[in-house]
């Protein structure tokens, strides 16, 4: 698959950035984008390769409709943006930004205000924490939050991680195949892209987005095409998770663990005499014979400092 790095300056500094990157991969059945977030390790970072792999490759779920509801997504802005671009959404559904670091707490309490204005009392608010809060910190904000909004709601749902409408459009795709869509999605996230790559950017209208397979504008390619040293980065980035993924096949599988031995009956003594077994040799877990590679199965190197099993009777 032919990779493509691509950088996109952002409407609002979001989750900490203000410039997003990512990999678009051509395949024989279309695009897939691959764009985990820089901190995320290989590990964390290969399953997002795979989603792109199979959406390059055309292994699409059939749609069981032809729309998906979605949510606005509101920056840590102050609560006039906030209201603006809830307003100019369309949608029915917010999801808020809170706890940006730097900021006051009756910032996030304003914002929400703010939102629940826009959305009206029918509307439904979320959060967006980004993993910043403890147990102690929930337990003492979500009630002032709730209160601010007007009801937050914990659905699970379909959202996205900032992506372009490549990206997008498979996050729609699993949407429209569930057999229930009570909730709308975590979607709406090109508007904060300054540009975008396809011809035709999946955009919400009336609150929700269309399930489509978007075409890719060769020339936004070239427009949207990262500097050489980010280009470097995420081929060196893309080629350790590939490395990743071949050390996990090439790590041997570990044994199934032996069947417990049935028990055995003990004749009497007056029939038979009894006297204890012979002790089972020691035997060392099943190893690899070289060093894993980060990630792998989790075996270990064979070591002649590991101590043995402890003998037991048999």
């Amino acid at each position: 698959m032919s990779p493509h790095v691509w950088s996109v300056p952002m409407t609002t500094r979001f989750r900490g950035i203000t410039v997003r990157e990512g990999v678009l991969l051509e395949g024989p059945g279309g695009w897939g984008e691959w764009s985990p977030f820089l901190e995320y390790a290989p590990a964390v970072a290969e399953p997002w390769l795979r989603c792109a792999e199979e959406a390059a490759a055309g292994d699409w779920p059939a749609p069981l409709r032809d729309r998906v509801p979605v949510n606005v997504t509101v920056p840590a802005v102050g609560p006039e943006r906030a209201h603006d671009i809830v307003a100019r959404s369309g949608c029915r559904t917010a999801k808020v930004k809170v706890a940006e670091p730097g900021q006051d707490e009756t910032e996030d309490e304003a914002r929400l205000e703010a939102v629940r204005d826009a959305l009206g009392p029918d509307g439904l608010v979320r959060i967006d924490v980004n993993g910043l809060w403890d147990v102690d910190t929930a337990l003492r904000r979500l009630p002032v939050l709730d209160r601010a909004a007007g009801d937050i709601g914990l659905p699970v749902v379909v959202s996205s991680a900032l992506e372009t409408s490549v990206g997008i459009a498979a996050g729609v795709a699993l949407a429209a195949a569930l057999p229930e869509l009570p909730h709308a999605c975590g979607l709406a996230t090109v508007a904060l892209l300054t540009d975008d790559p396809a011809v035709e950017p999946l955009l919400p209208v009336d609150g929700a987005l269309p399930v489509t397979r978007p075409t890719v504008d060769r020339a936004a390619l070239d427009r949207l095409a990262a500097a050489p040293d980010r280009v470097a980065h995420w081929e060196a980035r893309l080629a350790e998770v590939r490395a990743l993924r071949q050390d996990r096949r090439s790590c041997p599988p570990r044994p199934p663990p032996p069947a417990p031995s049935s028990p055995r009956c003990l004749r009497p003594a007056s029939v038979r005499s009894w006297s204890p077994p012979a002790r089972a040799t020691p035997r060392s877990p099943s190893r690899c014979s070289t060093p894993p590679a980060p990630g792998c199965c989790g075996c270990t190197p064979a070591s002649t400092s590991d101590p043995p099993r402890s003998s037991r009777w048999v």
